[in-house]
């Protein structure tokens, strides 16, 4: 008998409430729906139910998940946020909860999408190390070829002014030579004139 009473009577109650809930959304100011869009996340390590008006009091449209990106739509009233989640679902939360530094779990996203663009460079990097590697062989190849045939040259002028020093020092000794055997047979040639000219004045004299 009490509980066919106290059933339908439990009804009556929450039908008013929910009643006098959509009156109270109704008088909202419309601040709400000319307010202007901001960018916010939900703390982290929370379990947030999101309501249908600015307290507790109101009906609870769902949980908000911790560090989710939201929409700012309507400043604080009484404590409270009105808010878009990332599933388009339009409701208010305590403002104490609201931050506008990006969760972990943003940051995690960003910090994994920083990696795989650093791990996508160096793998760029590394697989350009073989041909860095052999184009350093070649160059090193290069180079000692260069410095064998730097040494050759410097060989070759070494052994050429070499053959010119000497070329020139045999010339000498053969202008040395020449000029000596000159000056011997002039020497020759005098003394030889002088003997024959003493001579043929002693021929003249004894004629």
């Amino acid at each position: 008998m009490l509980k066919n009473i106290a059933l339908p009577l439990l009804l009556s109650v929450l039908s008013l409430g929910t009643m006098a809930e959509q009156t109270d959304l109704q008088n909202e100011p419309a601040e709400a729906q000319s307010a202007t869009d901001n960018n916010g996340y939900i703390v982290d390590d929370l379990y947030l139910f999101m309501h249908t008006g600015p307290g507790k009091n109101y009906r609870i449209l769902g949980s908000v998940e911790a560090g989710s990106p939201i929409t700012i739509l309507n400043t604080a009233q009484e404590g409270f946020v009105q808010i878009r989640d990332d599933k388009a679902r339009e409701g208010w939360v305590e403002s104490k909860f609201v931050t506008a530094e990006p969760g972990l779990r943003q940051r995690l996203e960003s910090v994994n999408v920083e990696l795989s663009s650093n791990s996508s460079q160096l793998n760029a990097l590394q697989s350009q190390i073989p041909q860095l590697e052999q184009a350093n062989q070649q160059l090193q190849q290069d180079n000692a070829d260069l410095k064998n045939t730097i040494s050759e040259l410097e060989q070759a002028l070494e052994t050429q002014a070499e053959a010119s020093k000497n070329k020139a020092q045999t010339e000498q000794h053969m202008l040395l030579s020449y000029g000596g055997g000159i000056g011997i047979a002039g020497i020759l040639i005098g003394v030889i004139l002088t003997l024959v000219l003493s001579r043929r004045k002693r021929y003249d004299g004894w004629a």
